[in-house]
């Protein structure tokens, strides 16, 4: 089968196509043929070997990708009454482990880390949904804020902070949210109550706005400890790339991990209902066909991208 990943962990240009034996499904797992994969900060990270430690006294190639949608084609024994052959489904696949990732024509994956695709969404759409939307799930699981509180969210326009941002309004939270001028309608229809300019001085201006600080923000940008001072006395602050502080004030510092999730089938399938019932907006920026995957990921690196980028694996 067809996959693209790296021999040898560098920039962009260490993806090439790379052909693989085909996979099959053992106990307790699903055998998808890939039609879509998302192109994920996890992913450039992973490329860059960042998660090499994880992948010692394994030979490449090493397959990057932790979204993936397409149909099952195999069950293994033991696999999930849920599902069946044929099924569209999307997954979450840990990148690190025995199978690889999602950028290949056929991915093997616990069942309980598959789920069927939201219905009427293509699989472009559909492989979009799950790490970003698991992974705002669990920040705002850490923060634990209740109704009508009030959430900051940093990289408000970028997946992550989109699905923050819905998710925190589905929950009856209020949300002031950063943004440069060019993406305050894009924030703003994401369901931000407020919005303030982004970049280091956010905190200050949350301060200005908020004098006591906000009981919890949730940092797309990763602004880490320049977030601190936006947040109240004894709040939370979830991180995504795993900063451990210091931190300051009895604040809390939440290190969020999604591959903790990737099993959660109630989780998963709760964001598919997500999706469906549209308190998710699935957003795209472009599709590329697998073979630009390096291409994807300069475009991704060099930043400004609003949605996604997809990788097309359906020929």
């Amino acid at each position: 089968m067809k996959a693209v990943g790296v021999t040898s962990f560098g920039g962009p240009e260490a993806l090439q196509v790379v052909e693989l034996p085909e996979p099959h499904a053992g106990d307790g797992e699903v055998r998808i043929r890939v039609y879509a994969a998302t192109v994920n900060p996890t992913d450039t990270a992973f490329r860059a070997g960042l998660q090499a430690g994880r992948l010692q006294g394994r030979p490449g190639p090493y397959i990057p990708g932790m979204d993936a949608a397409g149909v099952i084609d195999e069950l293994g024994p033991g696999a999930d009454g849920r599902l069946k052959i044929g099924d569209r489904v999307v997954a979450l696949i840990v990148p690190g482990g025995p199978h690889g990732g999602a950028y290949a024509e056929q991915v093997v994956v616990p069942a309980a880390s598959v789920v069927h695709a939201p219905d009427g969404v293509d699989f472009p759409a559909a492989s979009t949904l799950l790490m970003n939307g698991m992974t705002a799930r669990l920040a705002l699981d850490a923060l634990a804020l209740q109704p009508g509180q009030l959430l900051a969210v940093t990289g408000a326009a970028g997946a992550f902070g989109g699905y923050v941002i819905q998710l925190a309004k589905a929950d009856g939270l209020r949300v002031i949210a950063d943004t440069s001028p060019s993406d305050e309608q894009l924030v703003r229809s994401l369901g931000a109550n407020y919005v303030l300019e982004r970049g280091d001085m956010f905190a200050s201006l949350v301060r200005s706005m908020v004098p006591e600080g906000v009981p919890g923000l949730a940092d797309g940008a990763v602004l880490n400890g320049r977030a601190l001072p936006a947040i109240a006395n004894g709040g939370g602050l979830a991180v995504i790339r795993g900063w451990e502080g210091p931190s300051e004030r009895n604040i809390t510092i939440h290190r969020i991990m999604v591959m903790s999730a990737a099993t959660n089938t109630a989780a998963l399938e709760k964001l598919v209902r997500q999706a469906e019932d549209h308190t998710l907006t699935l957003r795209i920026a472009d599709v590329l066909p697998a073979e630009q995957a390096a291409e994807a990921h300069r475009r991704f690196e060099a930043g400004g991208v609003r949605g996604r980028l997809v990788l097309d694996f359906s020929s």
